[in-house]
């Protein structure tokens, strides 16, 4: 047999995913929940009188996580299927209950309920990471609610805004993505107890015809789970939409990382704002001096990733013929973890950041004035009619005068003078340009709308999801 490092690992578990993820998705939690589904189904079999002894369920419940793998792995490759193997497993653990393990059941009354477990309990650890991003963003924006930056459009300069003002246009991407996520959670039902069509013939018969019982065992075993409702109806499967409708989900909060650790990579290459940089931490191999944004083209790339697993749920949906076909199983065991390993790798790499944001005012501030003279024209040359000027003629004399200025900065890089020029000339000698050149006069309502974002949006969230906040991430790597 290989050894361990000789063989390909996954970088999410190894390098980006918390350990509670990677656990959710790994085999004790899969297997465990099989045999926890086997359990509730014997009890509320039971319950509702078939033959099940007390002694069979109690040995069930002792060997719900002891399980043997290497004697599972044996079996399926004597069955050639996971959910058989697994049963004979249980069985041999559990030799009493070992003739009503499974009584009635088809292979999706386990494995398709197991995974709505799962993808349920991992959509929870999402949202409270999504809330500690945004409560992060929302402590940054207050801190920097008030000081003016210069705003991009098309990457070009644009006016002002603050520094606090931009972090509430990235959490606030993120407080839709919760809002989504959250009716997922709230909608996500149980398969439920169908049978091997989704007809239920199996414990119709088992139950002597009567309906009413059979109806109160899909109720029962969903209940036992926390699912507030089970699916209407269903073929062998539970619809596939619903991974589409988990997944387009998590592709929603990559969208979001990836347009803000863009933004936070471009004003570090502005020199503006930068993430946490580790006293040791290397750039470069070859370039000493560097600062690399290496956590968030690391969340950037995860991002793309998520984003592009999102399309796999959407073509097996579309896929699956009449009651079921098996081309989703193979695509399915890959997909769903690996995006959610990864959209969870994300917002650790995102916790960790935006929580060690590193903001330079004075570079911030050196940038502003480079650009100010050019927005502030149109309040000097009111400043100048209000003195007694012609407004056309002031229109004019500030036209030429800011293009001779753009030409000394493009064209001989040269710092932008056209202050001093409009200064030199008499036609605006009574203009008060100290006053007009104050940056926090051209940012509006920029640290208003900080705090009203705060209050309304912010403020329910932390209420909301107060025990998943302030907790400090470590980085793998």
């Amino acid at each position: 047999m290989a050894k361990i490092i000789d063989v390909y690992s996954s970088p999410l578990v190894e390098r980006n995913a918390s350990p509670e993820m990677a656990q959710l998705f790994g085999p004790s939690k899969k297997f465990g929940t099989w045999r926890r589904l086997w359990l509730e189904l014997a009890k509320a079999e039971k319950k509702l009188g078939l033959d099940i002894k007390q002694s069979q369920i109690d040995e069930m419940s002792k060997n719900l996580d002891d399980i043997d793998f290497k004697k599972a792995a044996d079996y399926e490759k004597k069955f050639r299927h996971d959910v058989m193997a697994h049963i004979h497993t249980f069985g041999d653990a559990a030799p009493k209950a070992a003739p009503i393990i499974h009584l009635g059941a088809t292979s999706c009354d386990i494995g398709d309920n197991a995974d709505l477990i799962i993808i349920k309990e991992a959509l929870e650890i999402i949202t409270g990471k999504v809330a500690s991003v945004i409560d992060g963003l929302a402590k940054f924006a207050k801190k920097y609610r008030a000081m003016p930056t210069l705003g991009f459009t098309h990457f070009q300069p644009a006016q002002l805004t603050t520094v606090g003002k931009r972090a509430t246009l990235w959490a606030y991407e993120f407080a839709m993505d919760l809002e989504e996520l959250q009716q997922r959670l709230e909608t996500i039902a149980f398969r439920g107890i169908k049978g091997t069509t989704g007809t239920q013939a199996s414990f119709l018969k088992l139950f002597n015809g009567n309906h009413n019982k059979v109806k109160q065992l899909d109720k029962i075993v969903s209940k036992a789970f926390g699912f507030k409702k089970t699916l209407a109806v269903t073929g062998q499967t539970y619809q596939r939409k619903i991974d589409t409708l988990a997944l387009n989900a998590l592709a929603s909060v990559a969208q979001s990382a990836h347009k803000m650790c863009n933004d936070i990579r471009l004003l570090a290459n502005l020199k503006e704002i930068e993430e946490p940089f580790e006293k040791s931490q290397v750039g470069s191999s070859a370039m000493a001096y560097k600062r690399n944004p290496m956590r968030c083209e690391r969340a950037t790339s995860l991002s793309r990733f998520v984003i592009s697993l999102s399309s796999s749920p959407v073509m097996t949906a579309s896929e699956q013929w009449l009651e079921r076909t098996l081309d989703d199983s193979a695509n399915r065991r890959i997909v769903i973890p690996e995006a959610f390993l990864a959209t969870d790798g994300i917002l650790e790499i995102l916790i960790n950041v935006v929580n060690g944001l590193v903001v330079y005012p004075k570079v911030i501030e050196a940038r502003i004035q480079s650009e100010l003279p050019f927005m502030a024209t149109e309040d000097i040359m009111m400043e100048a009619v209000k003195k007694g000027g012609n407004r056309q003629e002031i229109h004019e004399l500030i036209r030429v005068h800011s293009h001779a200025a753009a030409a000394q900065v493009k064209q001989h890089g040269k710092s932008n003078d056209l202050i001093e020029r409009l200064k030199a000339d008499p036609a605006f000698k009574n203009v008060d340009f100290k006053s007009v050149l104050k940056p926090k006069a051209y940012v509006g309502r920029s640290p208003e709308q900080v705090d009203d974002f705060i209050k309304e949006v912010v403020s329910p969230i932390r209420k909301n999801y107060r025990q998943s906040l302030n907790k400090k991430v470590e980085l793998k790597v």
